[in-house]
């Protein structure tokens, strides 16, 4: 426990606080005592932490609405950010797990990880009030923030590429993959975006998303949705002539 909270850097003055937030309900069951999991502490943190990073994102972009505001709030307590708050201090060594949740890989499981940094900054407040949770809290999202700084507009190539095509519109675009290459624990995937009949972009990736997305950004960089549609008898280009022509380059 002492070793959690110098990499908190905050030290609990009901160490029960903290013992609640790092048990898991999967021991609670185990050992009998149904009401002793971080279940209801992780609701608390929720609540305080959003309290905390709408506060800090209100005062560090005063320009921005609150659609801008609320966009930025959603990527600092996504389970992906809560998952790297947590690895900052490497929480899954402290939980406390049912002998199954521990056997399953309980420690690195991303649900149990954002439940419990959650239900960490829930018993701090409890334990020391909202000055000091606040500052735990900055300390952890510290790089995020920093991040959120450099680049407050996320890059969602495959929503840009979306908005602009249902301006002109309300179909939205299609992607479907045209090809797998490599062995299984190796594949490429190459993706195909599609519009109105269309083929828009092509991209190459290690997963299939990954191909989407690189095929929203060929898209966005060729915009051939601006040039007149070829008679799909005459030149239109299909995804795998495009893809074999990229190879080729």
């Amino acid at each position: 426990m002492e070793s959690i909270e110098q990499r908190l850097q905050y030290k609990f003055a009901n160490s029960l606080l903290l013992a609640e937030a790092l048990t898991h309900p999967s021991l609670a069951y185990e050992t009998n005592r149904p009401h002793f999991d971080n279940q209801r502490l992780e609701f608390l943190g929720d609540a305080v932490l959003q309290l905390i990073l709408t506060e800090k994102l209100f005062a560090m972009f005063p320009g921005f609405s609150e659609g801008r505001l609320t966009k930025l709030r959603s990527r600092l307590v996504s389970r992906d950010a809560l998952c790297r708050y947590a690895d900052t201090i490497d929480l899954g060594e402290y939980l406390l797990l049912g002998k199954g949740e521990a056997a399953s890989g309980g420690r690195d499981r991303a649900s149990n990880l954002a439940d419990a940094i959650e239900a960490l900054i829930g018993a701090i407040y409890l334990d020391g009030g909202y000055a000091p949770t606040r500052d735990v809290v900055l300390g952890l999202c510290a790089e995020m923030l920093d991040h959120v700084e450099e680049e407050p507009e996320e890059i969602n190539p495959k929503g840009q590429l979306q908005e602009i095509l249902q301006a002109i519109s309300p179909v939205s675009p299609a992607y479907r993959i045209v090809s797998q290459q490599g062995p299984d624990h190796e594949k490429t995937f190459t993706a195909c975006v599609e519009w109105e009949g269309r083929e828009l972009g092509f991209g190459d990736g290690g997963s299939k998303k990954e191909a989407e997305i690189e095929a929203a950004l060929n898209a966005l960089a060729e915009r051939r949705w601006e040039s007149p549609p070829e008679p799909s008898s005459d030149s239109e280009e299909s995804c795998e002539q495009l893809a074999k022509e990229s190879e080729e380059l």
